[in-house]
């Protein structure tokens, strides 16, 4: 929590404070009948670990959840998929290897592993084999398996396949702006570095001078198209970078104020299996394996059907889903719970597809966790989708039932804890919440939510769904709103 977010919550935790000896209606009740955000609207469920509700405003009334959507998927998963699932992404030949050339295409089938990517799956990232370095290990270890069996040319085209997963790459309730940025990569069977590339931009040095931008990785995907400028020390940023029209590059547009710090923007690719093949062609080259075709992508799961009927030439597997869940939670990674949900579909539905994993998922949250369905209206697995819904009291429910699961050790390690490594980092610093609050927040446009446990100084443990709709106040002062009211079930004494 920064300074001034610090500075806000302890604000409004002094703040017409209710008397210690209040209950904890009346002391909740005075804080959201404040000034300020009484004209808001909110969703308040609070249970102890018995289920039983210790408070509730609009409990079982639907609101949108933003990425509290997350929890829904990290919990199904948590529980219908063992820690140790993985899945297998191999390389095909579409004809016989002879003297060292495979005579046909060579296939890179994709099974939706989203662990080719640079990042930790634990909050210590000091503890050995928890973070990946090098996005492209698994490609250039796929490269070598096809070496060590004598390939040296592939007479054919190399062949992206992401057809394990459903062709509809992008959800239709997104946003078509988000669809440049890595929060809104692509969904398919393929994924490489989070269907994103990483965009480094330096300021010019000085005014009229063209920015520095490079890209990485740079495997091919497309063309950068620079057209921005360094506009004076202290002017205004209009700098942005947008993908093409075509989808086949990018254009930066707009200027940079002289002296701004280097930075990082991460640009979701318009064909995700495409990309990852080019990066995998990359490896083969550095191995000395001559490909004489192009690159091609396709989700057409009848294309290469015979091909996987073959012993796979190579063969690499993903971490296992117990690490999915990490980045899901923890850093509220939007790309890692669409493959999750889509993949949930794959496991136990028909298909891996949207309409799947939202079917499995919400018959799980009915049959299983007893949710009350009509409290449940889910889009996606991220919550980017604005028409996503869930009532607070399903998400108490969701998270008393996750709780006493025997997976549940999965689920809470992924969960932020309030100044800890994740979303949380920075809130509840300095209060006696700190370390105390395990919780999920999520923001979109007028949303701000979280949902979690919280630990009260003797010992006993709250579950508890905040949801903020509908409010004008901006992100800062309603996270610090929402963290006032946590702050308050954190006390012990009187319900």
């Amino acid at each position: 929590m920064t300074a001034p977010s610090r500075l806000l919550l302890l604000a409004l935790v002094l703040a017409a404070a209710p008397a210690p000896a209040q209950s904890l209606k009346r002391r909740v009740d005075a804080r959201l009948d404040a000034p300020g955000l009484d004209r808001h609207l909110w969703g308040i469920a609070v249970t102890d670990l018995k289920g039983n509700t210790l408070y509730s405003r609009n409990a079982d009334r639907m609101f949108i959840p933003a990425s509290n959507v997350k929890l829904v998927v990290g919990a199904v998963a948590t529980a219908l998929l063992d820690p140790n699932f993985t899945v297998a992404t191999s390389l095909y030949g579409t004809g016989p290897v002879v003297d060292g050339v495979l005579q046909g295409d060579l296939v890179l089938y994709g099974r939706g592993d989203p662990t080719l990517s640079r990042r930790c799956y634990d909050a210590d990232e000091t503890l050995p084999g928890v973070c990946d370095r090098d996005p492209t290990a698994k490609l250039v270890d796929l490269a070598r398996q096809l070496r060590a069996r004598g390939v040296k040319v592939i007479a054919g085209e190399l062949i992206g396949d992401g057809s394990y997963f459903e062709p509809q790459l992008v959800h239709p309730a997104w946003e078509s702006y988000d669809l440049n940025w890595w929060y809104a990569a692509p969904v398919s069977g393929l994924g490489f570095n989070d269907n994103s590339v990483d965009f480094r931009i330096v300021a010019g040095d000085s005014a009229g001078d063209q920015p520095r931008i490079t890209m990485s990785p740079d495997v091919g995907i497309g063309r950068l198209d620079v057209r921005a400028e360094t506009g004076p020390k202290g002017s205004r940023n209009t700098f942005d970078v947008l993908r093409s029209a075509d989808g086949m590059g990018w254009t930066a547009a707009g200027r940079i104020p002289a002296e701004s710090a280097p930075r990082t923007e991460y640009g979701a690719v318009a064909d995700p299996n495409r990309f990852t093949a080019l990066a995998l062609r990359r490896e083969l080259s550095a191995e000395g394996i001559i490909i004489r075709g192009s690159t091609r992508s396709t989700t057409d799961s009848l294309a290469y059907r015979h091909a996987r009927t073959a012993p796979a030439l190579a063969e690499v597997r993903s971490r296992p889903v117990s690490d999915w869940i990490f980045p899901i939670l923890n850093s509220s990674q939007n790309w890692f719970a669409e493959m999750l949900l889509k993949q949930l579909g794959k496991q136990f539905g028909t298909s891996g597809s949207w309409d799947e994993g939202l079917r499995v998922t919400r018959r799980f949250l009915v049959d299983s966790m007893q949710i009350d369905s009509t409290q449940i209206a889910l889009e996606d697995g991220s919550g980017l989708a604005a028409n996503n819904l869930m009532s607070p009291q399903a998400f108490t429910t969701l998270l008393a039932w996750i709780r006493r699961h025997p997976n549940y050790d999965t689920f809470a390690s992924a969960l932020p804890q309030s100044g800890a490594a994740g979303s949380l980092r920075r809130r509840f610093v300095g209060t006696p919440l700190e370390g105390r609050v395990r919780a999920k927040s999520g923001t979109i446009s007028r949303v701000n939510t979280l949902s979690g446990y919280v630990e009260r100084s003797d010992g006993q443990v709250l579950i508890f769904s905040i949801q903020a709709n509908h409010h004008t106040i901006g992100s800062t002062r309603m996270v610090a709103a929402i963290d006032s009211i946590v702050v308050e079930l954190g006390k012990p004494g009187r319900k």
